[in-house]
């Protein structure tokens, strides 16, 4: 090459389901019929009331021009309403909530604006890699804490507090969590809140998965003293089954909002007006709707809990989100291999624990978002694969 990548480049990787789904592809191409059970891409659709609205938005004129950059007063009010509803947190609309075109680029816009070369962020292991990938790009250093199945997926603060904080500005929670599906509690954002206050640390919640098999809505913005020192991140791709939309938000005290903004509007130039119409569509879907989302969910997991039974992993049936997270059996002794050896031998990808970091390492992750057909055929080719044949002619090592 003749012009030389950015030196911030070769701070972080390409994405693993990236490459992951080039090989996918591949496979798809030479005649193999491949059931992905690794991403968490919804396959249902928004709801009818959504669609209509962004159809006959899309159809007005004089609406195709650019958009705010801190999006339109009612999607705004929309987002407020909703966190007042199911969250029970009273946001201002006007200088609280900041709509965004998905929440990961939240992710980037709030490190960006806050992390400076050498700035420490807190980052979960195991966790959705963005988080340390973009404090990297942004010049800054990574300071794992531990997320394990013996303390139930939460952060140990005390061992937290007893590490060296110098330089922290910065540290990312996600609850309910992914990849592990612990559900949020009011306990532990309180401690966390208080951890943050203590050491002057803005503290981040990423929340998109609330509503996936899950009626217990929380919000680290209840806690008190929260919005002193706290963000929250929060989407409508799983919610509302709207990941190809980008639609997300970002809520917070004012003067972070602001701070975030002013990056912000350097990157876009604002959201598409029907887009921004139909997501307060969609904000409006009664209880009902999420219910009748979430029966399809659970019988998906019910299917998923067998697959992973005929893989030999132990999980916690009382996980929440878009996922089903297990510990893989001792006899594996690589999950990547195995992993690897599935998908060769069988067609079906499910995702290894290890890429979100090495707390993952020995777990698998299963993605709810195949429908019921796929799952099961994906639970009979793992199952004839996994005889006691297949296992005693040394296929699993």
């Amino acid at each position: 090459m003749k012009v030389k990548p950015a030196e911030r480049l070769n701070a972080v990787q390409e994405y693993y389901f990236a490459a992951k789904l080039r090989q996918i592809d591949r496979m798809r191409s030479s005649g193999i019929d491949v059931i992905n059970l690794g991403i968490g891409n919804p396959d249902q659709s928004p709801s009818e009331n959504t669609i209509r609205q962004l159809c006959s938005e899309a159809s007005k004129p004089g609406i195709h021009g650019y958009q705010s950059y801190a999006g339109i007063p009612g999607l705004r009010k929309a987002f407020a309403e909703w966190y007042l509803k199911y969250f029970k947190v009273l946001l201002d609309p006007d200088s609280q909530i900041l709509p965004l075109m998905g929440s990961k680029e939240g992710i980037m816009h709030i490190t960006m604006a806050y992390i400076g070369e050498g700035d420490a962020v807190l980052v979960p292991n195991p966790g959705y890699p963005v988080y340390a990938s973009a404090a990297k790009l942004a010049g800054g250093k990574i300071k794992y804490y531990d997320l394990t199945e013996k303390s139930g997926w939460q952060p140990d603060i005390s061992r937290i507090e007893d590490s060296d904080l110098s330089g922290v500005k910065l540290m990312w929670v996600n609850y309910p969590n992914m990849p592990t599906g612990t559900p949020a509690s009011a306990n532990m954002f309180d401690k966390l809140v208080g951890f943050a206050s203590r050491h002057n640390i803005l503290l981040c919640n990423d929340n998109p998965y609330s509503f996936i098999l899950n009626k217990d809505y929380k919000s680290i913005l209840a806690s008190q003293g929260a919005m002193d020192i706290a963000l929250e991140l929060n989407s409508l791709s799983k919610s509302h089954n709207m990941a190809g939309w980008r639609i997300g938000m970002l809520a917070g005290n004012r003067e972070y909002i602001q701070n975030i903004l002013k990056f912000k509007s350097n990157m876009d130039s604002g959201m598409f007006y029907a887009l921004q119409m139909a997501a307060v569509e969609a904000l409006n879907n009664p209880p009902e709707w999420h219910d009748r989302i979430n029966i399809v969910y659970r019988k998906r997991r019910i299917i998923a809990e067998e697959i992973m039974d005929i893989l030999g992993c132990r999980y916690d049936r009382s996980q929440t989100g878009l996922f089903l997270w297990g510990k893989v059996p001792e006899m594996i002794s690589n999950t990547e291999s195995f992993v690897e050896e599935l998908l060769t031998g069988t067609g079906v990808f499910i995702t290894p624990g290890f890429i979100f970091g090495s707390n993952g390492d020995g777990y698998i992750r299963i993605s709810l978002c195949a429908d019921e057909s796929k799952l099961l055929e994906a639970k009979n080719r793992l199952a004839s694969y996994l005889s006691p044949a297949g296992l005693a002619s040394g296929k699993i090592h």
